[in-house]
């Protein structure tokens, strides 16, 4: 790691429960109220931009991104899944797989931004409920990549 690692929160925090963990990159479920099952995909090391990666590197993540893309879609059939990849407050890669409901309170603006009406506490117990499926979902997308790349 280089020296921002001493001044970086995903160098030196987890980012969120860690659902899963490779050399490379760990996948992170965030503890946010409002959106239940917000996942991280985060590289270990300290990085800013995708294209410090190599090309493997590169697909090696966007793969995990994918399977975690596909276990939040699958457990929570979200309306919309949100992909992104900021960095502007903390400029270490990692890229947010957030599921969008028309009833969220953000909804149709992104997550960051204003929001647009309280949420309905029923619907995210609801959501909520169904964490421990994503977590096992998530687990088993990304324990399967991992599997076929050992195989290789």
């Amino acid at each position: 790691m280089t020296n921002q690692s001493s001044v970086c929160d995903l160098c030196c925090e987890a980012g969120g429960e860690v659902l899963f963990r490779h050399p490379q990159l760990r996948v992170v479920l965030v503890d946010d109220r409002l959106y239940p099952g917000f996942c991280r995909v985060i590289w270990h090391t300290h990085v800013r931009e995708m294209t410090d990666l190599g090309p493997a590197e590169r697909e090696l993540f966007m793969r995990f991104v994918w399977a975690v893309e596909q276990a939040v879609r699958t457990v929570l059939r979200p309306d919309k899944l949100n992909l992104a990849c900021l960095g502007n407050l903390t400029p270490h890669l990692h890229w947010h797989v957030i599921a969008r409901h028309s009833d969220d309170a953000h909804f149709p603006q992104p997550v960051w931004g204003q929001q647009q009406r309280a949420p309905d506490a029923a619907i995210l117990a609801a959501r909520s409920r169904l964490l421990p499926q994503l977590r096992e979902a998530v687990s088993a997308q990304c324990a399967a990549i991992k599997n076929d790349i050992d195989m290789v």
